[in-house]
């Protein structure tokens, strides 16, 4: 599963963090210790662009329309 959440970049010693909500530790199950994995976009950037620019399909996206295509009219 996974959460969304908006955080203020803050500066820590010399690095930066994130303070992750409560809620959203105690919704996932994550305890002290566990490895996460984080997307990080500026605030008013085009998340759905930049995610499926990163995502990696095992299909070439004519393949999926193909599919898609075929289904649609399969009956």
């Amino acid at each position: 599963m996974m959460v969304e959440i908006k955080s203020r970049i803050r500066k820590w010693g010399n690095s930066f963090g994130i303070v992750v909500p409560l809620s959203a530790v105690r919704g996932e199950n994550i305890v002290e210790g566990d490895d996460v994995d984080i997307i990080i976009n500026k605030a008013g950037g085009n998340v759905l662009r930049e995610t499926f620019g990163i995502m990696k399909f095992k299909k070439s996206t004519k393949e999926i329309l193909d599919e898609s295509d075929k289904e649609s009219w399969d009956e």
